[in-house]
């Protein structure tokens, strides 16, 4: 991968829906300039610091939403969530090809005395939590989804939602706060 911005004709992967490739107009540029910045820093969070693979992963996640252009409706944006997303994919299939084969028979051995997964119990959980966060307001939900399911820090959700790092720890801390007045029985067991 090149560390410059990519660019339809260097990257030789055009969309294959045969359509124009949406550069022309600007909206790769416009993508990297908006978005550049706040990824590399996810990345580079991810991958603690080797600025030049973070650099790679960002382009290719940038080449991934170019490329997915094509085939979404006309006006159809990637979102930072959807950036991070696919960043944080690529992280992980590179971590899982980059691990030492011995840490993965380690596991396999592991494997053996876990506890079994108890399939009703999981979505007994699943849909007590929809339920919890479907009773918080709009600004806690989403900072909560930044925080905890995109494992964002708290700069890089605030980049993503255009608040200050300060109002992120604090929607956090009053979401969290609120979850365990609404359901006490359950804040043993979170904490």
């Amino acid at each position: 991968m090149r560390t410059s911005m990519p660019s339809p004709v260097a990257t030789g992967s055009a969309p294959a829906s045969g359509e124009a490739p949406p550069a022309a107009d600007g909206s790769i540029r416009r993508l990297y300039e908006e978005h550049h910045g706040p990824l590399l820093r996810y990345v580079s969070g991810l991958i603690r610091g080797d600025r030049q693979r973070a650099e790679d992963f960002v382009q290719e996640t940038l080449v991934r939403a170019w490329q997915s252009t094509a085939t979404q409706p006309p006006d159809w944006s990637p979102s930072r969530a959807w950036l991070m997303r696919v960043a944080h994919n690529l992280v992980i299939d590179w971590a899982r090809r980059e691990r030492p084969h011995h840490e993965v028979a380690h596991e396999h051995a592991l494997e053996h005395h876990a506890e079994t997964v108890d399939p009703m119990s999981q979505a007994v959980q699943r849909r007590f939590m929809v339920h919890a966060l479907s009773r918080l307001s709009h600004s806690h939900r989403e900072v909560l989804f930044y925080v905890y399911v995109l494992g964002c820090t708290g700069s890089d959700a605030a980049d993503a939602l255009g608040i200050p790092p300060g109002t992120v720890k604090s929607r956090t801390h009053h979401a969290i706060r609120e979850l365990r007045r609404r359901h006490p029985e359950h804040t043993r067991a979170a904490a």
